[in-house]
């Protein structure tokens, strides 16, 4: 094969392998971008998950502690009603005493 040829045909093949590695070369950039494009959708919807999760877990708690907050209303209330009973009931007892107390004292400075 005559030198012209060879070198001909050299120059074919490194311009072939140049075309390669430039598709190559092409086609890793691309893929890189797709797999940054999907990495970024992947954060974005597990920052979505995160914020409704978070945002569930607060209503649940909100719920929880009105119901607790309900629990210890009701709790006070009856107390408040028991002791305002007694109170009534001891009404007549105190009234009575005071009245004593009074009697006396007006006895005491006659």
């Amino acid at each position: 094969m005559p030198r012209p040829e060879v070198l001909e045909r050299i120059k074919s093949a490194e311009d072939e392998a140049d075309e390669i590695v430039a598709l190559a070369e092409n086609d890793r950039d691309e893929r890189i971008a797709e797999a940054r494009e999907r990495a970024e959708e992947i954060r974005t919807e597990a920052e979505q998950e995160a914020q409704e999760l978070k945002e569930r877990r607060l209503e649940e708690a909100r719920e929880e502690i009105d119901a607790e907050c309900e629990q210890v209303l009701e709790a006070g209330e009856q107390e408040r009603e028991e002791l305002a009973e007694r109170a009534r009931k001891r009404v007549g007892d105190v009234t009575d005493h005071v009245v004593e107390l009074f009697q006396e004292d007006v006895h005491a400075q006659t």
